[in-house]
């Protein structure tokens, strides 16, 4: 296997016993990464930077996650790094998870397979799921089903924690966007790579645990599911950019088909709400309904 310079990048908020887990995760990796730059959204921040591979950027005002990793891929770039591993703070790559990324990457990359994101198998330990990567099918985003018992698979988009992305790809296209701020950059920006000829894979024996949302069991028609609870803030840029990005990337007839499904979202998510959530019902409903409308409206930005 040839060496590959790799820098690792995280998102950072308030919760540095999770990002110091993640930060030492990284650095016991077999192959070993040059530099982990971390970007720190925090009000105040905690971080010491005691080890000079450690790189620290801090924005109180938090940035969010879009406008963090154009940041970190400009540097990346910069900096004349092959790759960008990405993640979020509450993150677990295992020993050999880099390594197998990499092996895997140089026995399938040529010039008539190209891959810009290559990504591990993210497991949520709370409920032993995996988190899967999206495909973008005419009107809306849909989970990427699982395949455990092959070396790798296609998807339009992985999650962003975990993410390898090959920055000569990246210098070809534009950056994740800023303006969606949290939630939906990974789908928007896997995509854009997809549609660019590039391929995105996920890579089964390459294992990542990582803790998606805030799960509750619950009791849905006499069956036990996992549901995600959420704060009003997550509701509003999760039904506003999945909103826009659905509706916007579907074309012809499809568009109204989109925003039927968005609505029918809406009406779901409204229901489980009013059900199984305990907490700030009322605000979380109409973080619901307001970010609905400014996706349908293409009203982008920090605006909660």
């Amino acid at each position: 296997m040839r060496r590959n310079k790799v820098a690792a990048y995280i998102t950072a908020y308030k919760d540095y016993a999770a990002l110091n887990q993640c930060i030492q995760a990284i650095s016991q990796q077999t192959y070993k990464v040059s530099a982990v730059f971390v970007l720190d959204n925090s009000p105040v921040s905690l971080l010491k930077n005691t080890d000079s591979s450690i790189v620290i950027s801090h924005h109180p005002s938090n940035i969010g996650i879009g406008e963090g990793l154009r940041i970190a891929i400009e540097w990346a770039i910069s900096q004349g790094y092959d790759f960008l591993w990405t993640f979020d703070q509450d993150s677990v790559p295992t020993l050999n998870c880099l390594e197998t990324l990499l092996e895997t990457y140089d026995k399938l990359g040529s010039d008539n397979y190209k891959i810009g994101i290559i990504a591990p198998t993210p497991i949520d330990k709370r409920t032993n799921e995996v988190v899967e990567g999206v495909i973008y099918n005419c009107d809306r985003f849909t989970a990427c089903k699982h395949i455990s018992k092959v070396r790798f698979y296609e998807c339009d988009a992985p999650i962003t924690s975990g993410s390898l992305i090959a920055l000569s790809v990246a210098k070809t296209i534009s950056p994740p966007r800023g303006d969606l701020f949290i939630d939906g950059i990974d789908l928007d920006y896997g995509l854009r790579i997809r549609q660019k000829g590039f391929k995105n894979l996920i890579v089964p024996s390459a294992i990542m645990y990582h803790n998606f949302g805030q799960p509750i069991k619950v009791k849905f028609i006499n069956k036990e599911i996992f549901i995600q609870k959420y704060s009003a803030l997550r509701h509003y840029y999760i039904c506003r950019n999945h909103t826009y990005l659905s509706t916007r990337y579907a074309k012809g007839w499809y568009k109204l088909k989109s925003c039927l499904r968005r609505l029918k979202f809406l009406i779901r998510t409204t229901a489980f709400i009013l059900i199984y959530d305990s907490e700030d019902k009322v605000i979380k409903v109409w973080a619901c309904l307001l970010g609905t409308f400014h996706g349908l409206k293409g009203k982008l930005g920090k605006t909660w």
